[in-house]
Order: structure tokens, then sequence, then C-alpha cells
């Protein structure tokens, strides 16, 4: 049984980097956050992260969780999760990862009790080592706008094993230049999803499609 709970969580790793992107999912309603999350899944971009910051994001996680349960290639996650008392109504919900826009131990044991991959916001080196060394299995570099690709390959040097996925500041001009330095995923937000915010979810779509089209371009390249 231990064994087919840690391949599921290696199964989800995989999901994720098979997906290239995920996409960081918001809304101002819950139907706004639901329709947005279902334009980027029909467009190619099936790595989800529901963010805590739209309305009744457990149960958006439940319902899309259902609605995909036949397409294994479709992970939903939970985003913005700032304690280990979210990140548990998350994993409740059926969430299979969760990201935090920074570290956060109880969440990481959380994660790691129920072997589901945590995804942390780390901007310096020691923060990357804590994260790592509470079992962290992807470290998200945020804001990615600030700290930029550069750091992503100092820290390479001398952590050359960690899994980096870059958010904010990631678009789809300059995605390529983040899968060159290395990191295994990256993270899209308004870039991805802006549209959304005039309910305008084919353009989302189509927007979506972009995205998975020059993630095969990079990977093709590699």
């Amino acid at each position: 049984m231990k064994g087919n709970v840690a391949m599921q969580k290696v199964n989800i790793l995989n999901s994720i980097q098979r997906s290239g992107v995920v996409s960081v999912v918001r809304g101002s309603t819950k139907k706004e956050a639901y329709q947005t999350a279902q334009a980027c899944i029909d467009g190619g971009i099936k790595a989800i992260e529901l963010t805590f910051t739209a309305p009744a994001a457990d149960d958006l996680i439940k319902e899309l969780n259902q609605q995909y349960v036949n397409d294994p290639e479709v992970v939903i996650g939970a985003g913005t999760v700032l304690d280990g008392v979210t990140a548990r109504i998350a994993i409740m919900a059926g969430a299979k990862f969760v990201v935090s826009p920074s570290f956060d131990k109880e969440t990481a044991l959380i994660c790691n009790e129920y072997q589901i991959p945590y995804l942390p916001g780390c901007m310096t080196i020691t923060e990357i080592q804590t994260a790592l060394r509470y079992g962290a299995d992807v470290v998200k570099v945020f804001p990615g706008s600030v700290v930029g690709k550069g750091f992503v390959k100092a820290v390479k040097a001398p952590l050359p094993y960690v899994n980096i996925m870059p958010t904010g500041g990631v678009n789809l001009e300059n995605m390529h230049e983040w899968f060159e330095v290395g990191v295994v995923a990256v993270g899209a937000g308004s870039d991805l999803t802006g549209a959304a915010s005039n309910g305008d979810f084919e353009a989302v779509k189509k927007r979506a499609q972009e995205y998975r089209n020059e993630y095969q371009r990079i990977f093709q390249a590699n």
C-alpha cells in the first residue's frame, strides 16, 4: 500500500512535468475560476493550480476532479496555501499538489504525511535548502520577474538536483528562456488566463493552445 501511495506521488510529478506549464487560476467568482480552469484544460494545459484566493476553492477542486476523473493527465492542485490547515482542506478536497507563495514548515509536514507534492515559493538559497530538507519536491522560484533567470543558473551550480518552477513574470515569449536554464516547469498566470476577467474563455483556451504548442516546440528542440 505504501508503495502505491509513493508511486501516485511520482505520477503526479510526472504529469506536471509533461504538462510543462502549470496554469495559475484565480477568479473573482467561483464560476469564473471554474470556466478558466476548463478553458486551460481544453486548450491542452492540464496542470491547474486553483488558488485559495478564489471563492469556494475547495469545492472547485472537488468539482474539477469529478469532471476530469477519466483523464489521467489532468492534475488539479491548490495554490496560495499559506498554512497547514488550508493544506489539509485542499488535500481532503482532492488537491493533487499544493503550492505556496512562501515556504511553510507545517504545510510541508502535512503534504509529506499525505504524500502530496509540495511546491513552496522561495527566493534565496537558504529558503530553497530549507524547503528541500522538509521534503519539497519542486521549488517555486517566486517572483520570477524579480529573481530572474540568472538566479536559476546560480542555484543550479551548488544544487544541481533541485527541481525549479518559476512563477511570476513567465509569458509565452520568454518561457523558452526559463527551460534553457533548466527549470522542470513554469507557472503561468495573467499572461495565460487574463482574458477570463472579461469573460472571454475562448481566448483563454486559444492562449492555452499557444502555450502547449510552444512547450512542445521547446521539448522537441531539447
